[in-house]
């Protein structure tokens, strides 16, 4: 199958055509003005440019300034529901049961866990601006005009910019992203829980659609962004990660990860919980991973993988935004898990009272939650 995407550079025309009585994910028509605007229907879209040349310069000298990043790891574990298991339990015991995308799984666990601790901070929260000067990023006007084009929704509401650091040896864990509900959300409730509630496609109603760019702002080695765009059991699509580029797609529903980071050697990262990876100035492009005041190792921006998200909510009207800033139509946990618990004894998976919590959790995630097979 023809992949559903093409690089589209800024200020570039493509034929056009007229739209189709039924268009298909690869049909695409219009104009690109500048920051890659398209009027067209598909999956995901690629930009390439996404900045000039001195405003992508700007983002890295911001991620400098900004300091130091923190392990992702460290959102701490579920309470209630999933009592005791990490927020993202689902894709972590997928990539160690498996070994990720080419199936490493002869690796030791602890080399598995250590691969995937990767460093994150948020820069822009809704109105928290926590890294001054994203905020152009974060209203990015070709982001939002992809986002209307590829949702189908005309309502585009800016929320998160958040980076991610990758060191050498490290990849990111097959996945799909923490969607949100009304009313469910990951401040309030557990990350694996939105995404079962999402793959069980019992509460698409109270769905909030939300578009993600994911941008890079140097030629990084290794560290491809692997996505399967044609569904779990399809065949994954890896996009290098190159200098003052993007993609735009629904993360929220597209399996994807990151391709292993280039390593002189095949020892696992010592990366452990209360690590910080610390900008040694703006401008330096150095950079050290201390624990307290220990040096851990040193790095440089070209041994590096940085990535700026972008996700903004996508709404059908203002009726629909309004209904989620005022709660007037959300859902309610005991509702979502009742709900769950009647769908998984329709299946025949449950019989009896509900299980203790945590084995709860993992029945609804080995039930709802399909990951793709490792590459052969």
């Amino acid at each position: 199958m023809a992949p559903h995407w093409q690089i589209l550079a800024a200020g570039s025309k493509v034929p056009h055509n007229p739209r189709p009585a039924a268009p298909g994910p690869d049909w695409t028509g219009g104009r690109l003005p500048r920051y890659g605007r398209v009027v067209a229907r598909a999956r995901y879209q690629s930009f390439d440019p996404l900045l000039s040349a001195a405003e992508a310069e700007d983002i890295l000298r911001l991620c400098e300034r900004f300091g130091s990043y923190g392990l992702y790891s460290e959102e701490g574990l579920n309470e209630g529901i999933g009592e005791g298991l990490p927020q993202r339990f689902d894709a972590a015991f997928n990539f160690i049961r498996t070994g990720g995308r080419f199936g490493r799984a002869q690796e030791d666990l602890r080399d598995l866990a250590a691969r995937t601790n990767y460093f994150r901070e948020t820069y822009a929260y809704g109105r928290e601006i926590h890294a001054p000067g994203i905020e152009p990023f974060l209203n990015h006007h070709g982001f939002v005009e992809t986002a209307r084009a590829i949702f189908d929704r005309p309502a585009i509401e800016p929320a998160i910019v958040f980076a991610n650091l990758l060191l050498p040896g490290q990849e990111l864990a097959i996945h799909t992203d923490v969607p949100e509900f009304r009313g469910i959300n990951r401040r309030q409730h557990p990350q694996w829980l939105c995404v079962v509630m999402h793959h069980s496609h019992l509460f698409d109603r109270w769905r909030m659609p939300i578009a993600t760019a994911v941008s890079w702002y140097q030629d990084a080695h290794g560290g491809a962004f692997a996505f399967y765009p044609d569904g779990a059991q399809g065949a994954a699509v890896a996009q290098p990660v190159r200098h003052n580029t993007a993609i735009l797609l629904d993360t929220d529903s597209v399996f994807h990860g990151v391709d292993r980071v280039h390593s002189a050697t095949e020892d696992a990262p010592p990366f452990t919980p209360g690590m910080r990876v610390h900008s040694l100035g703006e401008g330096s492009g150095r950079w050290e991973v201390r624990a307290g005041d220990e040096v851990i190792g040193r790095y440089t921006w070209d041994e590096m993988r940085f990535s700026i998200s972008w996700k903004a909510y996508c709404f059908a009207d203002e009726a629909e935004r309004n209904a989620w800033r005022g709660a007037t139509d959300d859902l309610k946990l005991d509702v979502v898990l009742d709900t769950l618990e009647d769908d998984l004894r329709t299946r025949g998976r449950l019989a009896g009272a509900r299980p203790a919590r945590r084995e709860f959790a993992e029945i609804l995630v080995d039930q709802y939650v399909r990951f793709p097979p490792p590459a052969p």
